[in-house]
């Protein structure tokens, strides 16, 4: 095969799968998480580990599959050093029709005299039931708290594909 093909076709290829994926976009309302654990290390007043878990509510839903989600649940890790917290954890979205997704995140919140920051949100559509076995996907959010009391508004997007049925 000659060099050209060989790019042409990988052109072709690539073409194929962006254009397989579809875009979403939403926005969520997270208040405080309820239950909130703590234990603290020891070697520093600042240093602890958490575990959270809390419901968030689409303001603005995405839609999948042409179902919207409704309400999620997010239950995280975190690792405290001081003023940042990097949290990992899975989120489970209900769509209006009862199927679930779950969904991987990461993020960094970082505390400062300003106030706290959520910095490098990531997600990853990691499973699915009914219409959204099999989907693949990821994205970002954009958080930014509302008011003091610990709750966030997420700003989302990013893009997933379903199998072919």
């Amino acid at each position: 095969m000659t060099k050209f093909a060989v790019t042409l076709s990988l052109i072709v290829f690539l073409a194929s799968v962006a254009a397989a994926q579809t875009k979403i976009k939403a926005t969520a309302l997270c208040p405080p998480s309820n239950p909130s654990y703590l234990i603290r290390v020891g070697d520093d007043p600042g240093h602890a580990y958490g575990m959270t878990q809390g419901t968030c509510e689409w303001t603005t839903p995405w839609e999948i599959a042409g179902v919207k989600n409704t309400v999620g649940v997010g239950t995280q890790i975190q690792h405290i050093k001081g003023d940042t917290l990097r949290a990992h954890g899975t989120f489970v979205d209900t769509m209006t029709n009862g199927d679930k997704v779950s969904i991987n995140f990461e993020f960094t919140l970082v505390t400062t005299s300003a106030g706290a920051r959520i910095e490098g949100h990531k997600w990853e559509f990691v499973g699915g039931t009914g219409k959204l076995v099999g989907i693949k996907g990821q994205g970002t959010c954009d958080a930014k708290p509302v008011g003091t009391d610990g709750t966030f508004n997420y700003e989302c997007e990013g893009q997933y594909t379903l199998p072919k049925s």
